[in-house]
């Protein structure tokens, strides 16, 4: 059997050293199928702990350990506050692996530490206590704070609802387990829910409840563009009430992926089309009568279910992407028909990414009038749209907004 930190160890590493995400590292590993639970668990697991478990270490070390070591403690850290592993076999386990890694010198010092480490209590300050205790970056409690007051750690530490399934067909079996009915249509989210061939002949389809509620709010219609439509899941759920759906997507293999979507799903009337969607196209310059722009984003609204997002998000790289969001939704404002809808949505918490946003660009733009959208899913109505928090609205945290565009 394989050691318990090893395929962990060769995921994080691959995270933490080589920079890939989370989801990506566990794809590409060849872990050991009779423990995968496990070691998903593991890795999942300390990369939303990342910051605790490194203030664990900082204060128990004199200096930082250097990455292998650090990445060890870190997920034997893991396994004995978070998961009850007996303190012996974790301790032994580490040791081990080290030793396996050619790293004969650290062995004693890993045997210490995990032996003799104490909790440190947390920091003072409100924000630097937050942030350890919510595993947070300073800087994203600092902005949550300033918008949402004492919900901040909530935000922060609202846990995933699970696996959201919505159902084409034969969705009656799987109801036989237990789950959580949500406000859409056919859309249920369960503890946990293993594919099978249902799946490959497009009986049903992974998509998060907060994607099933932007397509909620999105009005029937000839012509609608994605515009920012990979892997692919709104489109194919819009193309029920749109007459034609046109999924645009900036890179090549994303847009394979909706190909290979909609050839799953059994849908004809999506168009993949590879197209920068902050670029201007004038073929398609007042052609259509919806637009949805679902734009990138930070991710701050779904934390809970890709916890590398702390630890890759940068709070320099919010201003670049709200220079992104602004470009891509002036861009696409131009492709709406009079009387038609542009919609903007992104998985963000941050006012930044969403009112400011939708502000900067009415100021811009008088031919477009707000029309926020009602849900049915629980959320909180801002000046200039809705915003959904992960507390409140079945585990998403995301924002939607609608104009109108006039004739002028």
């Amino acid at each position: 059997m394989t050691n318990p930190i090893c395929d962990p160890y060769l995921i994080l590493d691959k995270v933490y050293r080589e920079g890939k995400y989370l989801k990506q590292a566990i794809a590409d590993a060849p872990i050991e199928p009779l423990n995968r639970a496990r070691t998903v668990k593991i890795c999942y697991g300390v990369m939303e702990k990342d910051i605790y478990l490194a203030h664990i270490i900082g204060a128990n070390t004199k200096k930082p350990p250097k990455s292998a070591v650090r990445i060890i403690l870190k997920i034997a850290l893991y396994m004995l506050e978070f998961m009850d592993k007996h303190d012996y076999m974790v301790v032994d386990s580490a040791v081990e692996f080290v030793k396996k890694l050619g790293k004969d010198g650290a062995a004693g010092f890993v045997n210490a530490f995990l032996r003799s480490y104490k909790i440190p209590p947390l920091p003072e300050k409100t924000d630097e206590r937050l942030s350890v205790e919510c595993s947070a970056p300073l800087w994203l409690v600092k902005k949550l704070r300033r918008s949402y007051k004492g919900e901040a750690a909530d935000i922060l530490v609202a846990p995933s609802r699970g696996v959201c399934v919505r159902f084409v067909r034969g969705e009656k079996e799987y109801l036989k387990k237990e789950h959580i009915t949500t406000p859409f249509e056919n859309v249920y989210i369960f503890d946990s829910f293993v594919r099978d061939e249902n799946f490959l002949s497009g009986g049903y389809t992974f998509q998060s409840v907060g994607s099933a509620a932007i397509c909620s709010v999105i009005a029937p219609c000839e012509k609608l563009l994605d515009a920012c439509a990979a892997p692919g899941g709104k489109s194919v759920l819009l193309s029920a009430k749109c007459k034609s759906v046109t999924a645009c997507e900036l890179h090549p293999h994303r847009v394979e992926l909706i190909e290979s979507y909609k050839s799953r799903m059994g849908v004809n009337n999506v168009t993949a089309v590879q197209a920068d969607s902050s670029v201007f196209n004038p073929e398609y310059e007042n052609s259509f009568d919806g637009v949805l722009c679902d734009v990138p984003c930070s991710g701050t609204g779904v934390i809970n279910e890709n916890p590398d997002i702390k630890y890759f998000r940068m709070e320099e790289s919010v201003e670049e992407l709200n220079k992104i969001q602004l470009a891509i939704l002036e861009n696409c404002s131009r492709y709406v028909k009079a009387g038609g809808r542009l919609y903007y949505s992104t998985c963000s918490v941050l006012p930044e990414e969403n009112d400011s946003i939708v502000f900067a660009f009415l100021k811009k733009h008088p031919e477009y009038v707000l029309e926020i959208p009602d849900c049915a899913l629980a959320h909180r109505k801002t000046k200039f749209g809705l915003q959904f928090l992960p507390h409140i609205s079945l585990g998403a945290g995301f924002f939607v907004s609608a104009f109108v565009k006039e004739q002028l």
